[in-house]
């Protein structure tokens, strides 16, 4: 057999004997004879191994840069081989000669002697040949095709030696090579100078035409320093001469930087703070568009997160009883979850999880962990927790309040003893030998089943080192593999889960199965480190393409080129799965937890529908404004349909809470406006409403932190942030979202969030200043965004007017209403389609305009006088501003009026003290009363009846007063009038009343409000009775003068509202004589029209209109009351039937407002004839004729 010449790695013979170092490490001839890593971490392990003897710790070198270091030396022979071949075949040949010639044959024979002893090739290491014969002999250079004399290749080897000494970067492995032996021979000197000067005269060589010596130097001058630097600078200027060796490269600089980032990581925890760039879509240009459409539904999906095992144990706290399965818990919770807006619940840890994760938190000093909820031994839910039959009762129960259930899938890994890893262990990233000889797997075996064993790194226990493999043992054939744990490439390997191959086809058909699976049970999925399956992410962590390696340790090993990676996994997987649900289990939000600057290529491409935004988050917690309307304004002019697919989250499982990152006050709750109000999902966190404070871990069973609710923080979302939840629709979707810049002074003020949307025919505008400084501007014109049209994408812009649907005619006007403080404000329209809108905003501030519509100007002006007297300024009710514009000599006349008789009505009938007066003493208090006020009584008269006009006859103002001073007289009666004992059943107590002013005592001792009420109710009866107070507002200026003056008690505006709308129906039932006639003028207004709502409570139900007892009682009482106050004395006997005829009805119709008018309904006919009256009367009004109604043969139901 052909003799072949190799070229080995120089180890020092003291050296190789102490270590024991067996076989050749490289060879650049020919084939690689031992090149893989396994070796090569032997050699760095028996290396060190020396090193820690000797006590030289600090010493201790790394595989990777042995690796490094081995593979320069190996290239370093391989250019030499190229010169040989390519420039001057005889190189060598030449100085071998010039160097016998000037030093002698014998010298120099000496000098590679004295190198062979020193570093020995193989054949005279192992004894097979003496250092003397190995020089005499020849072989075929494999790289040249020729033969060569083995004084060449020694020669070559001293001359790499020199090299190898002068390189800072290999000084680490000087142990190795060191050349101190070979300096004792001054030839070793001399004969260095000649060569370097021989070389000179030769033909140069490489990308910058050096000769040989000095290009062999280039990547030592580039990078002294740095193993690293001087592969990258081969891999940038030697490409084109490397040829096969260009892979190797690659996956040994690979390599390097697989333990740069493992050695950063030791003690590391995944996570921390983020600095983050605004979004940029310049990569999606090359991607195809297919967004998945969203159905119905999605758009305002608004989650609320639990932790299973944390909620459980919350709820058990705070009812006092075992509350440890999904069916136990309370409706109450989920009320909640319905009343405050939310429409989807993300149970974390639903699944089975895995053993060997709740083993390793407890041997690393948690007794109370449960597994981590994302290393799962499958899909089905714990049993714990109650099953799949707790699963769905909860579901049916959300489901009847309109809350979807929202579950994780994790399809990247399993748990690290799950099903897959006992079963099926080909579906994981593997490999069969460990990929470090430091591993040791020596403790406690984690797995459950009897047949096979599972053991997690050593050193993970001792928080020593980070283990990218743990070791799987089949104990019936011995087979054992070392499986990589979970990974995305940021921090430290997941070391309670196993990697899935995704290349593997049969583990990508698994994982669909499982996502299938969870599609048909959850609405709503939501895929944990959905990014790490990308393809591309694939590729960077576990199959790296050569040389953009290195993120996990041990991979660059199987590097693939871009060919072998596509044949595998040809389609994207999510892709794959998008399409798969879509078609056998539509109705399902698939949600992406993806970061990466992959969120935009996550939506638009691969199709799901939701994407996790991250950016919003950390961007708005620090306070880079520009950083995050960079993003959005990025964003819509891309592609908007991607800023409706955004999650938008102030905190969730991996980060801290709300309130730690953004506290408690204005800026979280401005941060949580936005989140509700922008385009996209809003998600919020456990804990985040009630304020808790405690990060829960994955693994936690409960809470450890003792936290209650704090209430002003609930509060404040039930008055800020609820409410607009509920609205959600206006601010979902894209479609007529603008986005606008603020300017001030001819700048952007980058800090204020200022945007627009609409629904229908409902719009919305939000500004939110995040930052302590107050800030100011115009907003007008709406920054660009893309639209697509048949030619391509076009930039378009609106103004704000156009958003909001405004006309620049001077009699429109633009109404809102501001969210937070209720405050409503006008503005000309005209105004706002050519200036824009001013906002001033103080730190932190925000503002919602709600309700917003254009009204035309009416005949009486009435929106230019409240926008002139306005003047920009807010107010809690327009209708209650312009009354006090339209009446306001009238409400003078009443404040003075009320003045006069309020305080002595109050001291009458509403004692503070609850003192019992005598009838002298309340008759003499009447009378002063009468006195006192009869000017200002009369004055009030006088302008009311100026206000009342034609529109009724009122009495004299003088009339009026005596009918004021009889009713107060009847008061007085009542209120000297020893009271009866608070009835049961005041209804039935007041049917036994013989008279109105008993009928009144029963009342007032069931009601102590009753006598107040009726009192203010006599000052304006008239009025009352002919629906002008109700007009003019008087129940609202009544509550405002007793609340300015302290004297209020309960709901006086809306009992007064009650009384006066009663007043006109209880004077009908009062003066009809016919009793069916007289039922019906009181009970219909209970139980039909526009107030019976108000006076009832009628609500419908399954088709029946039902009111409420409570309600309709009250106003039943009421009505009666008033009955009392006006009736003559030969009236009062029919009231009171009336009132037991009307009492009988109610509790016979059993709650139903049908039922409750039946009996006094006018006759059929009647009410037809009526009917056709007023049509034709309504129609003679418009001038129209219109044909006679045909007499119906149908019998009418209701």
């Amino acid at each position: 057999m052909m003799n072949i010449s190799y070229n080995e790695f120089h180890v020092n013979k003291k050296v190789r004997d102490i270590c024991e170092f067996d076989g050749r490490l490289y060879a650049s001839s020919g084939n690689v004879v031992i090149a893989d890593m396994k070796n090569i971490r032997i050699f760095a392990e028996k290396l060190n191994a020396l090193f820690d003897e000797r006590g030289e710790h600090e010493k201790r070198i790394s595989a990777g840069s042995l690796n490094a270091m081995g593979l320069i030396d190996e290239i370093f022979h391989y250019v030499c081989m190229l010169y040989r071949r390519d420039k001057e075949a005889s190189a060598f040949t030449t100085i071998l000669d010039s160097l016998d010639a000037q030093f002698g044959k014998t010298e120099i024979d000496s000098l590679l002697l004295d190198f062979s002893n020193e570093f020995p090739p193989v054949e005279v290491y192992q004894g097979k040949i003496t250092a003397e014969e190995y020089l005499a002999k020849t072989a075929m250079d494999a790289g040249t095709g020729k033969m060569r004399s083995n004084r060449e290749q020694t020669l070559e080897e001293l001359i790499l030696l020199h090299l190898a000494n002068e390189n800072p970067a290999f000084n680490p492995f000087a142990i190795l090579f060191a050349d101190t032996e070979l300096l004792k021979n001054e030839l070793y000197t001399k004969t260095w100078a000649v060569i370097q000067k021989e070389f000179k005269k030769m033909p140069n060589f490489g990308p910058f035409n050096h000769d040989l010596i000095t290009m062999l130097r280039e990547p030592v001058v580039f990078s002294p320093n740095s193993l690293k630097g001087q592969l990258d600078y081969i891999r940038q200027y030697w490409e084109s001469v490397l040829e096969e060796l260009l892979k190797r490269l690659l996956t040994g600089f690979d390599t390097l930087t697989e333990e740069e980032k493992m050695f950063r990581r030791a003690g590391a925890i995944n996570g921390g703070d983020v600095n983050m760039e605004p979004y940029n879509y310049d990569g999606l240009m090359k991607e195809y568009e297919r967004f998945s459409p969203d159905r119905e539904w999605m758009p305002c999906v608004i989650l609320m997160a639990k932790t299973v095992l944390v909620w459980l144990d919350q709820l058990t706290k705070k009812y006092g009883r075992p509350i440890n399965r999904l069916d136990l818990i309370p409706d109450e919770e989920l009320d909640a979850l319905r009343d405050e807006g939310f429409t989807g619940l993300w149970l974390i840890g639903l699944w089975t999880r895995s053993n060997a994760s709740k083993r390793i938190k407890q041997l690393c000093g948690n007794p109370e962990a449960a597994a981590s909820a994302y290393s799962l031994y499958d899909y089905n839910i714990a049993e714990n927790i109650g099953g799949w039959d707790a699963l769905s009762n909860l579901r049916t129960r959300l489901w009847q309040r309109g809350i979807r259930l929202a579950s994780d899938m994790v399809p990247n890994h399993t748990g690290m003893d799950s099903d897959w890893v006992v079963n099926r262990p080909d579906l994981f990233v593997q490999r069969r030998d460990a990929p470090s000889s430091s591993y040791s797997f020596n403790g406690e075996n984690l797995s459950w089943d009897p047949n096979v064993g599972v053991w997690l790194e050593d050193h993970y226990y001792s928080h020593s080192d980070c283990s990218v493999v743990f070791k799987r043992v089949d104990f019936r054939n011995g087979d054992t593999r070392y499986i990589y744990h979970g990974n995305d490439g940021t921090g430290m390997p997941w070391n309670d889960t196993a990697q899935i191959d995704f290349l593997n086809p049969e583990a990508r058909e698994a994982v669909m199965q499982d996502i299938l699976h969870v599609a048909r049970n959850f609405p709503i999925i939501r895929f944990d480190a959905a990014m790490v399956l990308a393809k591309k992410s694939i590729r960077r962590l576990w199959y790296p393409r050569p040389g953009s390696g290195g993120d996990i340790y041990s991979r660059a090993e199987y590097a693939l080129s871009d060919q072998e990676f596509e044949a595998k996994i040809p389609a994207e997987f999510w892709r794959e799965v998008v399409d798969r649900v879509a078609r056998e289990v539509p109705d399902t939000l698939l949600l992406a937890e993806a970061f990466w600057m992959m969120e935009g290529y996550f939506v638009r491409t691969l199709g799901m529908h939701r994407v996790y935004n991250s950016a919003f988050m950390n961007m708005l917690k620090k306070e880079e404004n520009q950083k995050y309307r960079d993003s959005v304004k990025n964003t819509i002019k891309f592609d908007p349909q991607i800023l409706k697919r955004y999650v938008n989250f102030m905190n969730n499982p991996d980060e801290d809470t709300a309130v730690a990152q953004f506290g408690k006050d204005d800026k979280y709750f401005g941060v949580c406006t936005l989140m509700i109000t922008m385009p996209g999902l809003p998600m919020f966190g456990h804990g985040q409403i009630e304020g808790f404070t405690e990060k829960y871990g994955m693994e936690f069973t409960k809470a450890y932190k003792n936290e209650t609710p704090d209430q002003n923080l609930v509060n404040r979302h039930w008055h800020d942030i609820f409410p607009l939840m509920k609205k959600r629709y206006i601010f979902a979707n894209v479609d007529n979202f603008l986005f606008y810049d603020v300017w001030d002074n001819g700048g952007v003020n980058e800090n204020i969030f200022a945007y627009s949307n609409s629904a229908g025919s409902e719009r919305a505008v939000v500004f939110y200043n995040n930052k302590y400084d107050r800030a100011q501007g115009w907003i007008k014109q709406s920054c660009e965004y893309a639209v697509k049209t048949g030619e391509g994408i076009e930039m378009h812009s609106k103004t704000l007017s156009e958003g909001l649907g405004l006309s620049a005619e001077d009699d429109k006007f633009m109404v809102f209403r501001e969210q937070r403080t209720g405050l409503w404000y006008i503005r000309r329209s005209r105004e706002i389609c050519e200036r824009g809108m001013f906002v001033a905003l103080n730190g932190f501030e925000y503002q919602v305009l709600m309700d917003i519509h254009e009204v035309a100007d009416m005949p009486d002006g009435r929106y230019r006088t409240l926008c002139d007297t306005l003047q920009g300024r807010g107010c809690y009710d327009l209708e209650v501003e312009w009354q006090e514009i339209c009446y306001r000599d009238l409400y003078q006349a009443f404040s003075e009026f009320a003045a006069a008789f309020a305080p002595s009505v109050h001291k009458l009938f509403n004692p503070a003290d609850g003192k019992i007066l005598s009838g002298a003493e309340i008759k003499a208090g009447i009378k002063t009363l009468l006195t006192d006020s009869e000017k200002t009584a009369v004055r009030f008269y006088l302008t009311a009846n100026g206000f009342a006009g034609s529109v009724c006859d009122m009495p004299k103002e003088s009339e009026q007063f005596k009918q004021l001073a009889k009713t107060f007289e009847l008061l007085g009666k009542v209120r000297a009038a020893k009271m009866p004992k608070k009835a049961a059943d005041s209804m039935s107590a007041l049917k036994k009343a013989k008279t109105a002013e008993e009928f009144l005592t029963i009342a007032a001792a069931n009601d102590p409000n009753l006598l107040g009420r009726l009192a203010c109710f006599a000052m304006v009866k008239d009025y009352a009775a002919t629906e002008l107070a109700e007009r003019w507002a008087l129940p609202r200026k009544f509550a405002e003068y007793f609340q300015s003056s302290g004297l209020i008690t309960g709901d006086l505006r809306g009992d007064l509202t009650k009384l006066f709308t009663l007043a006109k129906p209880a004077q009908s039932a009062l003066t009809e004589k016919d009793k069916k006639k007289a039922a019906f003028a009181l009970v219909s207004p209970l139980t039909q029209g526009k107030n019976a709502c108000m006076l009832s409570g009628a609500n419908s139900f399954n088709g029946v209109t039902w009111f409420n007892k409570e309600t309709t009682d009250l106003s039943v009482t009421y009505a009666f009351a008033v009955m009392a106050l006006l009736a003559e004395s030969k009236q009062e006997e029919d009231a009171l039937k009336l009132y037991a005829d009307v009492l009988a009805a109610k509790v016979k119709s059993e709650y139903k407002c049908e039922d409750f008018v039946k009996p006094f309904l006018p006759a059929e006919k009647t009410v037809k004839k009526t009917e056709t009256k007023t049509k034709k009367s309504n129609a003679e009004e418009d001038g129209k004729a219109v044909k006679p109604a045909k007499k119906s043969t149908k019998k009418t139901t209701k």
